[in-house]
Parts: structure tokens; sequence; C-alpha cells
């Protein structure tokens, strides 16, 4: 297995040359030069693999054996050993036609836990055996943070830097991040959005000289280990009802702001996951709602709302999917991104944009609309959904309305509602909030407030990475 360059300048790489290669260098994102496709049987006889074990089988064809088994083993396995439920990713079956599946039992609360947990370990494995200091840089809207930070803290030969937007995170997101006070690792809180965080981080990671200087390391979903580890999942989703769906296709909703999680279930499809329709459920910030309806990829005006880890309008994922839309030119893919960097849009039409139809469903969920579906589902069901699951459930009800599709469903929870206590209140329901998020309260935060300059967080970096 060899890996390239969405942009086509970058090729021939292994799978650890990937993982630290982060963006690509030609600007790009790293994507496997050939998906490996698993057959019926193989999916049928992983049914009885447990999370770890299924982990361990999809990584397999994508790693080159450039890490020995026994040491991707024992990774995993500290990875996983610090969920509070042994199934990793338990499937909550709500009726006949919708299941969610609950990524929110790692150590923050939220589905990023699930890749970064791992990918903490795996850094710190090539850190030791590569002998070098990783820096590892990130945005977050708001869970990538602390996912990741939890994920790296105190480990020997990393450091991180996590950029979030100032105010624009909820307060346990921001505590989640902001009360580690660690060596290893530094917060800076951006006065902007989160596309202001990754616009910058996407520019420090052009900029090649000071990217090899310092050994800059991605965490993001712009890094393919995460899109590869949140892909297990769906797989794993997935077998929880082979035996009732008797080799039928399924569909997934996805709250998606960055298109990662939801690209992570496109590259299982192409695996040869039974993936009937990718239902992308999105707030107020809309331009992939828009682009799956119109064909029109264009960011618009940012709105904070209930679900600010969607709160994004430029999803960087989405180069992925375009370069398997395009039919894998990678050519065309380049001239496109610039297009967009030049003129802020890009707009498909025809054949391409039925293609996109075909896989996609897309909808966008306003602030009432996501309070009413946490009330309602609270009321009949007695199940508390977070915010971004509640645009998720919206979007999975609308779908089935609008398209007649009785296939089941599986609606990602992506994150647990006590992070996001905030809109709660405002369905006048009161939550008990885990001892580990209580805690959060008492302690002493600790980040840095800057101006959304690149030069004001290429010093603050300079300075953290000389320490």
């Amino acid at each position: 297995m060899k890996y390239r360059s969405t942009r086509g300048q970058v090729t021939g790489k292994g799978f650890i040359e990937t993982l630290l290669m982060g963006l690509a260098d030609d600007g790009g994102l790293m994507i496997p030069e050939e998906i490996p496709v698993i057959d019926a049987a193989t999916l049928q006889q992983w049914g009885k693999l447990s999370y770890e074990e299924l982990f361990l089988a999809i990584f397999a064809y994508y790693t080159n054996d450039e890490i020995p088994h026994e040491d991707l083993k024992a990774m995993v396995s500290r990875a996983y050993g610090r969920f509070r439920h042994p199934d990793i990713t338990p499937l909550r079956r709500i009726d006949d036609q919708l299941h969610v599946l609950e990524l929110f039992h790692g150590p923050t609360f939220a589905f990023k836990d699930v890749a970064l947990q791992f990918m903490g370990e795996l850094y710190s494995y090539v850190a030791q055996k590569h002998g070098e200091t990783i820096h590892i840089l990130g945005a977050t809207s708001g869970d990538t943070g602390a996912a990741a930070i939890e994920g790296v803290r105190g480990k020997e030969g990393i450091r991180i830097c996590i950029l979030h937007p100032h105010q624009k995170v909820s307060i346990v997101q921001e505590r989640q991040m902001t009360t580690v006070n660690d060596r290893n690792v530094l917060n800076l809180s951006v006065k902007g959005n989160f596309d202001d965080c990754q616009r910058v981080i996407k520019e420090l990671f052009a900029d090649l000289p000071f990217k090899s200087k310092y050994h800059l390391r991605a965490i993001n979903s712009i890094n393919f280990v995460r899109i590869l580890s949140q892909s297990v999942y769906y797989f794993y989703a997935y077998l929880q009802l082979q035996d009732q769906l008797a080799g039928a296709e399924v569909n997934f909703c996805v709250p998606s702001g960055n298109f990662g999680n939801i690209f992570s279930g496109y590259l299982a499809k192409r695996m040869g996951l039974p993936v009937g329709k990718l239902i992308i459920a999105t707030n107020e910030n809309n331009i992939l709602e828009n682009f799956v309806r119109t064909g029109l990829y264009r960011s618009g005006e940012f709105k904070s709302t209930h679900s600010p880890s969607m709160d994004i309008q430029v999803a960087s994922n989405f180069e992925r999917y375009l370069y398997y839309l395009l039919g894998e030119d990678a050519g065309a893919v380049a001239q496109a991104m610039k297009g967009f960097q030049e003129q802020g849009a890009i707009e498909l039409e025809g054949e391409l944009l039925e293609l996109v139809q075909r896989d996609f469903a897309a909808y966008g969920i306003d602030n009432a609309s996501c309070l009413s579906t946490i009330g309602k589902y609270q009321e009949a069901h007695g199940y508390l959904l977070d915010p971004h699951t509640a645009c998720g459930v919206t979007a999975t009800e609308s779908y089935a309305a609008d398209s007649g599709d009785q296939r089941i469903a599986i609606s990602f929870a992506t994150a647990h509602p006590a992070k996001f206590d905030e809109a709660i209140r405002l369905v006048d329901i009161q939550q008990e909030l885990p001892a580990e998020i209580q805690t959060l309260f008492t302690l002493e935060q600790h980040q840095t407030v800057i101006e959304q300059d690149k030069q004001e967080v290429v010093r603050e970096l300079e300075r953290f990475f000389q320490l």
C-alpha cells in the first residue's frame, strides 16, 4: 500500500511517511493509491471480532507491516483500554428503523477520542523509534483539541499546540483543553472563528521550511490515519446488525462540519461495506447541504449555533471526496482547489452532481429544530441527545420522510450531552454531569489569547517549541 496526494505531486509514500506528512507537501491531502475491497465472506467473518480485533484487521490492509503486529496491538489496547464501555462504540436501538451509534465513551466524551487516543499512541511510538521530538499542531472547533491533548499529554518526545476560536466553543470543551497544565501542551485561543484557526494551520503546514524545521505533524482530519481510524466504527456498527440485515444496505447519518467523519464512511463504502445513503447533517453553517443539493460549494456567512463543533464553513476533507468524484484526476483537483482559493467557489453540475446525490443526502438543521428534537427524544424514548446528535437524528427523520427510503438508519451520537449543557438547559432538561466533567470547573485554566494573525501564532510556537 502506497499513498499519494490528491493534487498529484506527492506519490509513493508509505504508511508512517503519510502519518508524519499530514498535509501533503503540495498542499493536497494524502490518500491511498488504491483502496482495498473487502469481500462478503471476509465481512461475514469479521462479525465475530471485538472492536480492537476489527481495528487491527482493517489496518492490516494499510500499514505495509511497517509496524510489527504486536506493537500495533499493544497501542490499540492502550488507546481503547481507557474507554468507559467494553464495546468502545456501542450501538443503541431506538426503534425498528433507527439505531444510534454512541461514539462518546472515550476520555473526553466525544467521537474524536476514537481516532485520537490511538493516534496519540502512534505518534509516541514513532517519536521513540525515530528519536526525534514531534510537534503536533492543530485547530479545533471544540472536540478535536480536547481529544488530541488527552491523547498525548505528558508523553515523551511530543509537544502539542491547539488553536481554538476564542469563546466560540462550549464551556466544557474549553475547560477540557485549558485546564491541562502539562509542559508539552499549549492552548492558543484565537479571536476569530474555526475557519480562521484552520486557515493559519494550513498556511503553516504549507510553509515547508517551517514545517521541516520544527517537525510539524497534523492531528486534524487532514491526516489520513485519522480518517482510517474512524472508518472502523462504520464496519463495527454494520456488523452488529449483520444477521438482521442479511446483506442489505444500511444508511448512515453523520453530524459533519469538516467532512472528515462522513468521508470515513465514504471510504468504508468504497472498501465494500454495504452502505446505502450517507446523510450529512449540518447546522446553519450549511455549505455541505448547499453543495449536495445544488452542486455549488461556496462558504457563506459564519453563524454561531448550539452545535459549535459544526460551526465551520470550509470543510478540509471535501478535497478528498472531490478527488474520487473527479475520477481520481489529481490535475483536475489541483485546478479546482486553486479556483476555490481564488474565487471562493466550486460548482458542479450534470452527471457529477448526480453522482454526488447518488451517494449523499444533506440537511441543514436550524437551532430551533435541534432543540425540539432533543426535547422530543427525551420525552418519547428517555434518551438524551447532545445538539450535534440531535441535528443528525433530525436529518435522519427528514431524509426518510422526503425519500421514502425504508432502509435501517444508523445515526451517530458524536458527543455526550454533558459537553453542551448550555443547550440542554434551554429545553428545560436537568442532567447530572459525569464526575470527570464536574471536576473541570474546579481547575485553573491555562491558555493564551491572541489575535487571528499568523505571525503572532508563529511567535508563540517558536517560544513553545524551544522550551
